[in-house]
């Protein structure tokens, strides 16, 4: 589908500036080519912007060309061109999404509620008792256990699984064979020295705007619920253990792991490959740098932290400058040690 520049400035209320360039595809400006629409905000591809094949790039309103521009290059001034460049990737996802119907291949069970307009994939179990909200996308292969909300607008990607009586908000997204309500992994060691497994008997929670990235796994409290508040944002392959609790507008990034019954604060960024220890709680608006280990409550909010275990970021910067020269530290002392034994 092809879009005029004109039109693109008018849905993203900015100027153009030039030609009102036909575009049918989006680009990065560095691999821009005719008839697709990149953007530039970031100042280190600002040379790109000389020599893109791009027909259409959205700048910031401030931006001022210091060379001439290639002459099949049009520009939109927005006030944020990475915001507004994001607008448009969502109004383009939104032509990629399935249309509404059922599949004659999914089994659903006869006493499930089906809102308006959802979308039913190849090979979809939705199990006795479910809530179906409007405008939800179930993808090929999902398995909705008896008993589960999900509310509306929200989108499940090929292979998720909701186990029983989970809740999922609005406008959620889970992507790609994440799981939702596991079991929690409660075991106890019995008289034989055997491990018995603790009945896992509560459910999961995803408040509205969540989204959970592909293999992500979040288990079902051992009692209550184990809760992913509003707007939460988990990359993939991330561990969420029983009963813990994510705060609002929390992001975490890929291979995190975190232990039964932490609760993290809202607006808390935390990188890569982070392990919680259970029974902690984390305050709100901490930043965690990627691959530490963090094995007590972190009290103070909006804290910077790093290592394993981990520590003040100044404080890590400070020791790290000190690891690097053990090696130095260590020649020092044995040359002081045959010194002093000569």
């Amino acid at each position: 589908m092809k879009f005029s520049a004109s039109q693109i400035a008018m849905m993203l209320q900015g100027q153009l500036v030039g030609e009102d360039m036909m575009v049918d595809a989006l680009s990065k400006i560095e691999e821009g080519k005719p008839g697709s629409l990149s953007f530039l905000s970031n100042p280190k591809y600002a040379p790109h912007i000389y020599t893109t094949s791009a027909s259409v790039v959205i700048v910031n309103e401030e931006f001022v060309a210091e060379k001439e521009l290639p002459k099949t290059l049009s520009l939109i001034k927005v006030k944020d061109a990475y915001a507004a460049f994001a607008q448009l990737l969502e109004a383009y996802n939104q032509f990629l999404l399935p249309i509404p119907g059922i599949s004659k291949n999914a089994s659903i069970a006869n006493d499930v509620q089906l809102g308006e307009d959802v979308h039913i994939g190849d090979w979809v179990s939705i199990a006795s008792g479910a809530v179906i909200g409007d405008h939800v996308v179930i993808q090929n292969g999902c398995s909705i256990g008896a008993r589960v909300v999900i509310k509306d607008n929200s989108h499940l990607y090929p292979g998720v699984k909701v186990y029983h009586d989970c809740q999922i908000g609005s406008s959620c997204t889970i992507h790609a064979n994440a799981v939702i309500g596991s079991d929690g992994f409660g075991f106890a060691p019995n008289a034989e020295n055997q491990y018995q497994k603790v009945p896992q008997i509560g459910i999961v929670i995803l408040e509205d705007h969540v989204d959970v990235g592909a293999g992500t796994c979040i288990d079902r409290a051992t009692m209550g619920a184990t809760i992913i508040r509003k707007g939460v944002k988990l990359d993939n392959l991330i561990q969420i253990a029983h009963n813990v609790e994510i705060g609002e507008n929390t992001v975490m990034a890929a291979q995190c792991g975190v232990a039964g019954s932490t609760k993290i604060g809202r607006n808390c960024m935390i990188g890569g490959q982070v392990g919680f220890a259970g029974h902690i709680s984390i305050a709100d608006g901490t930043k965690i740098a990627a691959q530490s280990g963090i094995a007590a409550s972190i009290k103070e909010p909006n804290t910077t932290i790093q290592g394993s275990p981990a520590m003040p970021i100044m404080d890590y910067n400070k020791s790290y400058v000190v690891f690097r020269k053990l090696p130095l530290l260590q020649q020092a002392i044995h040359a002081l040690q045959k010194k002093m034994g000569e």
